[in-house]
């Protein structure tokens, strides 16, 4: 077939015959692949009023012109971009926890005992627990962008009746079946993890995961205040809000992005193969235990909090209460800082030592002091936070590197562990309160954090098997570009001309296995024949 006609044939034999089409990447660009004008199926330039219904709601649902894949350009991880992901997480995560300061006034609404009540948080917990384990896998299968629109929309869909309903059956199927949906933020994740530059990473995803944090915090704090002064439906009418405008911000600028897995899809060998990694990695089981445990200190705390301030000597308001989560956003804001000067010079495995120890003095001193000062718990709760923090991010640059083209399975076998040490610092934290007051559920967490001081100190950073210190004891990268210090990724995230040219070429392969029209396809294979000339002409020079 004859090339297409908006394809510059002169930027052709310059990109076959030297190497300045390498110095002038947008010379063999073709100018279809950025223009905005709507298309038909065929390919021709039609405006929109003369679209069939149908292609108008193709058109519509693939999002803006500016959010779609253009191998020539691919999308870059702006802070902007980064700002954004964030934001979606912290409202999107807040979706567990809005009931949990208010149970008590959910109890009398729907006239059900305390104990009964608590099956809300529970449910929500387990239907997010079932979204990490059956839908974020598929992040590595499938198109990220309509992935994520699609959970946000069915989510936002299934909280409406949340919002009006009577019936407390109904709300606990509707909670559970609304979180199952609310993972978009652990699929967000990875994908931060894709387009920020290996060292740079750990930076994007502390403000990336801040947002998750941050989430939980507000969650509590907006649900306290709101339902102090108003309905407590209030507070899910806004959070059904909320969810509507992130769909609209995430359709008008989450980029589209191939998917990065394009072997044979079947889903129960995905399922099996997060499984089959704890055995492949070490890395990630040691990241998946010290996750586990900063979880369950964390949820520990913050649950058997309550209990403590409402009762003697304090005797706190639900509000204050509510108002006690703004400590923690001290931590949050400062994340950036310590992810810049200490994750992205250091080891992983240094940042989560230094970490735990953070969270190890936080939880000795609230532990002991807490019962009569409010002091305390302040530095606990500053403390953990910020260790939480710390800790999180540097697993995640640690396990993140291990398997570029499956990282939703990675981060969905860390989240899982991570998820199950909320569920158990939940249950346990509440049990031992029961039992022997705040210094009993305290004593636990403080032996939670020397297990994972112990675990964090039995393999070293160099280590390539399960236990030891083998290669050596340095806490500096060897390759300062990279996430874990030790793995390059410059396919992905290139810094030369020829890398930047090698990359585009492989971005034109990942889109010929995607087109499905012959066409498109035929478009594609002379463009990668271009590209191919082109990165022939940049190794010539390069060999000069």
């Amino acid at each position: 077939m004859p090339i297409n006609s908006e394809v510059d044939s002169g930027a052709v034999a310059r990109g076959l015959s030297t190497a300045h089409a390498a110095a002038n990447p947008s010379a063999n660009a073709s100018p279809s692949s950025s223009t905005v004008d709507v298309r038909s199926v065929e390919g021709k330039r039609k405006s929109f009023k003369s679209l069939s219904i149908l292609e108008k709601i193709v058109y519509v649902v693939e999002g803006p012109p500016w959010t779609k894949w253009n191998p020539d350009k691919p999308s870059t991880f702006s802070v902007a971009l980064n700002v954004l992901f964030a934001f979606a997480g912290a409202f999107t995560v807040a979706n567990l926890y809005y009931n949990q300061p208010i149970l008590n006034i959910l109890a009398e609404d729907f006239d059900v005992p305390y104990e009964t009540v608590s099956r809300i948080p529970t449910l929500a917990q387990a239907g997010y627990c079932v979204g990490l384990l059956l839908l974020c896998p598929l992040g590595d299968w499938v198109k990220r962008r309509p992935f994520v629109l699609a959970l946000m929309f069915f989510a936002a869909a299934l909280w409406i009746p949340l919002c009006i309903t009577n019936s407390f059956n109904i709300f606990l199927a509707f909670q559970f079946l609304a979180c199952v949906f609310t993972v978009t933020p652990q699929l967000m994740l990875p994908l931060v993890g894709d387009l920020a530059p290996p060292h740079r990473r750990a930076l994007a995803l502390s403000i990336a995961s801040s947002g998750n944090i941050l989430g939980i915090l507000l969650a509590r704090i907006l649900s306290g205040v709101v339902t102090e002064y108003t309905s407590w439906r209030n507070i899910y009418w806004l959070a059904l809000g909320l969810q509507y405008f992130i769909f609209t911000m995430l359709w008008l600028f989450m980029p589209d992005y191939p998917r990065t897995n394009r072997k044979g899809f079947n889903y129960f060998k995905i399922l099996w193969s997060i499984v089959s990694m704890y055995w492949k990695y070490p890395i990630l089981v040691q990241a998946s235990i010290v996750g586990f445990i900063t979880s369950a200190t964390f949820t520990c705390f913050w649950t058997t909090l309550t209990f403590l301030l409402s009762g003697d000597p304090y005797h706190y308001s639900t509000l204050v209460i509510g108002l006690f989560a703004l400590i923690g956003l001290a931590a949050i804001a400062l994340s950036p800082i310590y992810a810049k000067y200490l994750i992205d010079k250091f080891v992983p495995l240094f940042s989560a030592i230094v970490g735990m120890l953070v969270n190890l003095v936080g939880v000795i001193i609230g532990t002991y002091t807490g019962t009569f000062t409010v002091a305390g718990p302040v530095i606990m709760a500053l403390f953990m936070d910020a260790a939480f923090q710390v800790v999180q991010i540097a697993n995640r640059s640690a396990i993140y590197a291990v398997e570029p083209n499956g990282r939703n399975k990675i981060n969905t076998g860390f989240m899982v562990s991570s998820f199950c040490g909320q569920l158990t610092g939940t249950a346990a934290g509440n049990h031992l309160y029961a039992q022997g007051g705040w210094r009993a559920s305290g004593s636990m967490s403080v032996g939670l954090a020397v297990f994972a001081l112990v675990v964090l100190l039995a393999r070293g950073p160099w280590e390539e098997g399960w236990l030891g210190w083998s290669g050596g004891y340095s806490i500096r990268k060897k390759d300062k570009t990279s996430a874990d210090g030790k793995t390059a990724e410059r396919e992905m995230h290139n810094t030369t001309a020829g890398d930047r040219e090698r990359a585009k070429l492989v971005s034109l392969e990942r889109a010929m296995e995607e087109a499905t029209g012959e066409a498109e396809k035929n478009e594609l294979r002379q463009r990668k024949e271009v590209q191919e000339g082109v990165v022939e002409a940049v190794q010539q020079k390069d060999a000069v």
